[in-house]
């Protein structure tokens, strides 16, 4: 049987890649890779063995507000080059379901390209967040 354009084009798959992204305080370029066995941006510091990355530009965005340093905080779009999975750290104890669109690897991420002209959240609410993340390290939670 013969089916006309219209009909087939109706039922073809269109691949779309997803877009990832990172928030840092690197200054990277185009092309660098985010890489693990480096001092982390969060928590107590320590080596690096995953990197972190999101599908959703808000938890980039909260990614570059709470990393370590005083640079400047940047939004990268990244391609992952290995296997990526569910940050447990946010899936399985803080947000069941990765609303967040968090994920991690041990693999690195190539950089794609930066992202300008985003609006970070209040003042006030990255206070309270810094808070809350103080308050969780002095219990030793991650």
């Amino acid at each position: 049987m013969k089916t006309n354009s219209k009909e087939q084009r109706a039922f073809q798959a269109t691949p779309f890649s997803q877009t990832y992204f990172h928030g840092t305080k690197a200054n990277l370029k185009m092309g660098d890779y985010i890489e693990t066995g480096r001092d982390s941006n969060y928590g107590q510091r320590e080596t690096a063995t995953y990197i972190y990355l999101s599908a959703t530009l808000d938890a980039a965005i909260w990614g570059a507000e709470l990393a370590f340093g005083d640079g400047t905080e940047k939004i990268y779009v990244v391609e992952p080059t290995g296997p990526i999975e569910d940050d447990p750290d946010l899936t399985d104890r803080k947000f069941p379901g990765n609303p967040s669109k968090s994920f991690r690897s041990s693999h690195p991420f190539k950089v794609l390209g930066e992202v300008t002209g985003w609006q970070g959240h209040d003042v006030d609410q990255i206070k309270t967040m810094k808070d809350g993340l103080a308050k969780m390290m002095k219990r030793g939670q991650p």
